[in-house]
């Protein structure tokens, strides 16, 4: 495509992380999935954005899944594309958004994969035995307190946390919404623990090296990772397992799914509704355990 072209994507990723300061690989996905529809539209002999049409849009995405393209990669390819076309009219490069009306196929819900109570217990009962130990322990405890994604709490700026009170903020979410959180007395004491021993340093963020500079993502996913397995849990884990614990754990024991929503952050019930199911699950287990016409003789 046209030089162009290739100055409102740099705009757009500009855009993309210094006023809607999204997360990194957000941002690293973004910049990919772009620059390979750009690629398809150079194919098609279309050099400016405002040449692209919805058939264009519709045909890329039939190729991408023709080519065995997970639906899930595809949807967020089309999400990518809408929100640059927004970016494109609302500078008035375009008249239109192509990807608006463009459907992905449908994606197979899988059910996330949780921990049982006992095994989230265990792993937070484990004893810090250093410094680093003790920041990931305040770390663990926040993912499965409050229910935080990783990019949230690696965000996650001194004040933003009120001690006192027993809550905290998370501004840079999904989609860029804010909400209040609450903190569990557990998480409230392991974060005291190490706010009492976290190093100096010119960042404000809450989680930092023994440096004093803020965590990044995959440091917090190879530091829960060394946890689990120190203190007996096979799997892999990762941050998003604490977070799905959290949610099934809540959903479970009060049968609240618009809290559960809330606390998650999630704009639309259907994406909580996933834990749901889980909780069918953990019924439908114990009737096959209990019920006298349910066993097999």
């Amino acid at each position: 495509m046209h030089t162009e072209a290739d100055e409102a994507l740099l705009r757009y990723f500009r855009y993309l992380v210094s006023e809607k300061r999204v997360a990194d690989h957000t941002s690293t996905n973004y910049q990919r999935d772009l620059k390979r529809f750009q690629s398809f539209c150079s194919g098609q002999e279309l050099m400016f954005w405002r040449q692209v049409q919805d058939r264009d849009v519709r045909n890329y995405i039939a190729g991408r899944h023709k080519n065995g393209i997970g639906s899930k990669t595809i949807q967020r390819e089309l999400a990518a594309l809408r929100s640059f076309y927004r970016f494109l009219l609302k500078a008035k490069q375009v008249e239109h958004n192509p990807a608006q009306h463009v459907q992905a196929p449908k994606v197979s819900k899988r059910l996330p994969h949780v921990l049982d109570v006992d095994q989230v217990v265990g792993m937070l009962n484990a004893t810090p035995d250093s410094i680093l130990e003790i920041r990931d322990l305040a770390m663990f405890e926040l993912f499965y307190s409050s229910g935080l994604r990783l990019s949230e709490l690696v965000m996650l700026d001194l004040s933003d946390i009120n001690l006192s009170e027993g809550f905290l903020r998370v501004r840079f979410g999904k989609g860029g919404k804010q909400r209040q959180l609450p903190v569990g007395s557990k998480a409230l004491d392991a974060l005291k623990a190490w706010l009492a021993r976290r190093p100096e340093g010119e960042w404000q963020a809450v989680f930092v090296s023994l440096k004093g500079l803020r965590l990044s993502q995959r440091s917090v996913q190879l530091r829960l990772d060394r946890w689990g397995k120190k203190n007996g849990i096979a799997e892999h884990l990762h941050p998003h397992m604490l977070r799905h614990s959290f949610a099934s754990h809540l959903l479970e024991a009060s049968k609240d799914i618009r809290a559960v929503q809330e606390l998650l952050g999630h704009s639309n019930i259907s994406t909580t509704q996933i834990y749901t199911h889980l909780d069918f699950q953990h019924l439908a287990a114990v009737y096959d355990q209990a019920h006298p016409r349910s066993r097999k003789g």
